[in-house]
């Protein structure tokens, strides 16, 4: 392995300390927006010494919240704890630095796109007990969300409660770094007002466990065939918005997904109302990114009204 990138040497002593290494090395990783990543390598003895090596993933963030890589590792036990879905094993946290198991990188075929289909169908069953994340913080990349006080776990609260704590926010978000006009904002003020209609929202969903940051770049594709989830801002919430967020971007043999998904758990209606469950993620990115974000947030909530 090459020599370590600037900037990363601090990084590999405090892997080495909390994995109990003598020695490791770091190397950066793509796919991340918001924090660091990197591929280390340590072990008990050093390389010239034949020692045991073992790989890790380790990702930093310098000016993370003191809870920001404690709400991800809780997040992947959250969904660990479903049994439904494949989550990397977490080794250790601190507030700027979260250390997990190496998936080794490979590509999806058909056998594995519909495992993973029915996988997330299975995720989506696991019943939640609360919208959100009652008394405990949750992520959405840098961006914190809110949750009822108290859990609240009527299947009718869910527009109440995606209005209040997930859109408006975020509305008010994008609105004070002027990323979205006033027509679009508008807009999504109406759809927000129009939720407790059944025909915009669909029918009432009690609370399940959710990924809640589901694109494509946070379904890992292991070399063993395996779609592992990452990255999660798991929380009670609704399983649309998981398929949602995959159509968003587009993800690999995403028909295959969807269809092995709903084999599983059918659910009726459901392309009408993909606007409404992409809108979170569009003010998301209107928030932190700008540009044309804003302008696709007034169209999906003009979309989930029509």
């Amino acid at each position: 392995m090459g020599p370590a990138p600037p900037g990363s040497r601090s990084l590999e002593q405090r892997v080495a300390g909390l994995l109990g290494y003598a020695v490791a090395h770091a190397a950066p990783v793509g796919g991340g927006s918001i924090c660091d990543a990197y591929r280390v390598s340590g072990g008990l003895g050093g390389e010239q010494d034949g020692g045991p090596f073992e790989t890790v993933f380790a990702k930093s963030l310098e000016a993370a919240p003191a809870d920001f890589f404690a709400a991800e590792a809780a997040g992947l036990a959250r969904l660990r704890a479903t049994g439904a879905v494949q989550v990397p094993e977490v080794y250790a946290v601190e507030r700027d630095v979260l250390v997990l198991e190496w998936m080794e990188p490979g590509a999806p075929d058909r056998s594995a796109a519909e495992r993973f289909g029915r996988q997330l169908a299975a995720l989506h069953e696991s019943p939640a007990p609360s919208w959100g994340t009652p008394g405990e913080p949750c992520y959405l990349g840098p961006l914190p969300l809110t949750s009822p006080p108290e859990p609240v776990t009527e299947p009718g609260a869910w527009p109440r409660f995606h209005a209040e704590h997930r859109l408006l926010p975020l509305l008010r978000a994008a609105v004070d770094s002027a990323h979205i006009g006033p027509r679009d904002a508008r807009d999504v003020e109406r759809l927000c007002e129009r939720l407790d209609d059944e025909a915009v929202a669909g029918p009432p969903q009690p609370p399940v466990v959710i990924h809640g940051d589901l694109w494509s770049g946070n379904v890992h594709w292991a070399a063993d065939g395996r779609a592992v989830l990452i990255d999660p801002a798991a929380q009670g919430g609704h399983p649309e918005t998981d398929l949602a967020m995959l159509q968003l971007f587009g993800c690999p043999e995403l028909p295959r997904i969807l269809a092995a998904y709903e084999e599983v758990r059918p659910l009726p209606g459901r392309q009408s109302r993909v606007p409404l469950h992409q809108l979170q993620h569009l003010l998301v990115h209107a928030v932190l990114f700008g540009g044309g974000y804003g302008a696709q947030s007034g169209a999906a909530a003009r979309g989930a009204l029509a």
